[in-house]
């Protein structure tokens, strides 16, 4: 073969090893680039995700409703114009999840039957919302709802969906109001907002009385 040819061949030859060497480099470097770039992305997040997951002010407000608790309860099954329906029964409400969640253990009755319900209150921090669930053997249903608070966190108001087995009524809006009176009293009303606002849609009070 020719001289000439077989140097222009090394040549070329050269060039190529090169010209991979440098992409090699730059893709290198631009994996390195791209690592560097998604590290205070990834750093961020987790800041974020801990924001989320720790509990705050809002959560230390439910503080009073932690203990153990003497209830009086009145339901006006019948209406507001009835008399209430009143019985007696108790409360155990503690911390769970790391101070994230309240959960409380009912042992009442209704209508001269055994009652027992589970609820479990906390707050949203992204929501920026009080989020509630409960749970009873009254019903197979999961009652939720969502609030806000006062600017004392003492009143807290939340709304949700229950559905009524006697009416056969899916999905009614609900009003829950919260009132802490103080660290050994706090009461609930519930509020049918089908039926109206105020007294006239009241259909049941909690008052929670603390135990010696």
């Amino acid at each position: 073969m020719n001289i000439r040819i077989l140097r222009k061949l090394s040549a070329l030859a050269g060039i190529g090893v090169l010209a991979c060497g440098i992409v090699s480099a730059q893709d290198k470097s631009d994996k390195k680039d791209a690592a560097k770039g998604a590290t205070p992305d990834m750093a961020e997040m987790m800041k974020k995700w801990e924001a989320a997951a720790t509990p705050g002010p809002e959560h230390k407000a439910l503080e009073p409703l932690v203990g153990e608790w003497s209830l009086q309860t009145k339901f006006w099954m019948a209406g507001p114009d009835a008399p209430p329906t009143e019985s007696k029964g108790t409360s155990k409400t503690r911390w769970i999840l790391g101070n994230r969640f309240v959960q409380e253990e009912v042992d009442s009755e209704m209508n001269g039957m055994p009652f027992q319900g589970v609820g479990i209150t906390g707050y949203d921090n992204m929501k920026k919302k009080y989020v509630g669930a409960w749970v009873d053997n009254m019903g197979t249903m999961l009652s939720t709802t969502e609030g806000t608070a006062d600017a004392d966190h003492k009143v807290i108001t939340s709304t949700g969906k229950m559905d009524d087995p006697m009416t056969g009524q899916k999905d009614k809006t609900v009003k829950y109001i919260l009132r802490i009176i103080s660290k050994d009293k706090h009461i609930l009303e519930m509020y049918d907002l089908s039926l109206g606002e105020g007294d006239k849609g009241k259909m049941g009070e909690i008052v929670y009385s603390r135990k010696a």
